[in-house]
Parts: structure tokens; sequence; C-alpha cells
């Protein structure tokens, strides 16, 4: 299934651009625009799919998990993450579910180097 709207659909399909690192019939790998890390990969299935949805997918997920750990110690031989954000406290800003890996330089504690003040609760339905 394919969202028309939405910007990991689009790259699925090659609608729009992108560094494109490995290609399954199930998942894509492709670079992560923002460049906050030397390595930083968005591992995407090509099924428009929740986050809830990939990680209840225990062949897919095992899949695209066993592709970025590979990857993972290959590019970044010094340590690496494996991560997802799950809804807007979990800062998710794509709907459709994804992976990330990143790399390449030290991560430190937190994403922030600390934990994040607490924020007032939000209900994002799009996510």
């Amino acid at each position: 299934m394919k969202n028309t709207l939405c910007t990991f659909c689009k790259i699925v399909a090659e609608e729009e651009p992108a560094i494109y690192i490995h290609k399954e019939n199930d998942f894509i790998v492709f670079e992560n625009n923002l460049y906050w890390f030397p390595t930083q990969l968005l591992l995407v299935p090509t099924t428009h799919m929740t986050q809830k949805e990939l990680w209840n997918n225990k062949n897919l997920i095992a899949k695209i998990s066993q592709y970025a750990n590979k990857t993972g110690e290959e590019k970044c031989p010094g340590g690496y993450r494996i991560l997802s954000n799950f809804g807007y406290d979990g800062m998710q800003t794509q709907p459709h579910a994804h992976v990330h890996l990143i790399g390449g330089v030290n991560l430190g504690l937190y994403m922030n180097g600390s934990p994040p003040k607490k924020q007032q609760p939000y209900n994002n339905s799009i996510l």
C-alpha cells in the first residue's frame, strides 16, 4: 500500500530523490539527508505501515535489524546505534515506519548529551 502524501512512500517509488544504499523487495536503505552524524541511514519498509506495525512484524523487523547490525559493524567499527522513534514525545517526524542507523562518532550517553526536560503531553493522531 502506498500513501500518496508520504515522503518515504515517494522515496520507495523513486518519485523523490535519495541516495540509495540497499534495496530489497520488503525494505530499502537510504542516507538520511539531515547529516547529523557521519553515518546516518534510514531503513524503511517498502509498504507504508506504522512504527508499531513494523515492530510487531517479526520477520520484517528481524531482516531490517540484521541488515542494520551488519552495516553498523562495517561502517562504524567504533560503535553505532539502531533506533526508532515512536510518536510525538519520541520525536517521530515521519508516519511511515523506519529504523535509524547512526554512528561514526561518539554518540554520547543520550541523543542530546543529557536527558531532555519534561514536556507537556501532546496527542498527534497522524503517528
